[in-house]
């Protein structure tokens, strides 16, 4: 029968591993989180254990012996064996991404993708909030500011942005450019032959658009123009705040609304809402993945980058 191993007390050579790569007793502290004097008495124990001196101690300096150097390479590899082998068999830890997004684009495009992203990277947790449609400067710098204070933590983040795509010292891929049409329920599809029937329907209004004067200084207006409707359209109003509360209206038919046709096309699809008129006129802002420069390599940011630019332009070549 095989002698056992006699090895020293494994903390002990771990300890003596960190303060012969420091050659600091007080560096081997600050890595190891205890005081200097418990990494000398743990030193002075591996010695008396192997009945040999590991280190010269001098006024102001530390080396190690001849014993020392002989027995650190092998230390030091054991503990590289080892904490490999502890890596094969731990459970993968999962990459902690951040994403926040307009209420709209993350309940009507991006939350019924999700499943699709999930199955691809099931190493990513992804963690969705919703951040205002707003659209404004104001709106758009509370955004990059939130961002730009957890730039440096350990779970990546990133934005989607509504708006110019003007923004400095960010990295900044355009997702897609959404365009907008009328949609209404089926029911009421059937009274609007002409877009001046307009003129004698409820209007829904999304806010975040708000036609002139509104933050984006675009809606039923510019599209009333395009399509040639001239005086008052709309024998009555309605107006939420924003997309999401806007669709819901409009899916209950109490009205048309404007809306992104990118939003609500499974709606479309499935004959939930319809388009009474095919005209659509785009927004003078995009959708965009906004993360910091020194984020955007983390393997968590560039696969969502990949996926979300393979995902708007299969919506983009579905649309055509």
């Amino acid at each position: 029968m095989a002698s056992p191993i006699r090895l020293p007390p494994l903390h002990l050579l771990r300890t003596f591993e960190v303060a012969a790569r420091h050659l600091s007793f007080t560096k081997a502290a600050q890595e190891l989180h205890v005081t200097p004097a418990a990494v000398s008495q743990q030193i002075k124990a591996l010695e008396e254990a192997l009945g040999v001196a590991l280190f010269q101690r001098l006024t102001r300096a530390l080396r190690l012996s001849d014993a020392g150097a002989a027995l650190l390479p092998g230390v030091s590899e054991a503990f590289g064996c080892l904490a490999a082998a502890v890596e094969r068999v731990r459970a993968p830890v999962a990459a902690t991404l951040e994403l926040a997004a307009p209420p709209s684009f993350a309940s009507h495009w991006l939350v019924p993708r999700l499943d699709d992203f999930c199955e691809r990277h099931p190493g990513i947790a992804l963690r969705l909030s919703s951040s205002p449609d707003a659209v404004d400067r104001r709106g758009e710098a509370a955004a990059l500011e939130a961002l730009r204070a957890h730039a440096d933590d350990a779970a990546a983040h990133g934005a989607i942005l509504y708006g110019s795509g003007d923004y400095p010292g960010w990295r900044v891929d355009t997702l897609f450019t959404p365009h907008f049409l009328p949609v209404c329920a089926p029911a009421l599809a059937a009274s609007l032959r002409e877009p001046s029937d307009l003129c004698r329907a409820t209007l829904i209004h999304d806010e975040t658009l708000a036609g002139v004067g509104g933050p984006l200084g675009f809606g039923w207006p510019q599209w009333l123009q395009a399509a040639g409707v001239r005086g008052p359209a709309g024998a009555r109003q309605r107006r939420f705040s924003n997309a999401v509360l806007a669709i819901e209206a409009a899916l209950a038919g109490q009205g048309v609304t404007l809306v992104a046709r990118e939003l609500v096309a499974p709606q479309l699809a499935a004959g939930k809402l319809v388009a009474p008129f095919a005209l659509s006129i785009p927004s003078p802002f995009a959708y965009r993945l906004v993360t910091a420069e020194r984020s955007a390599a983390r393997p968590a940011v560039a696969a969502l980058r990949e996926w979300l630019l393979a995902q708007a332009r299969e919506g983009q070549a579905d649309k055509a």
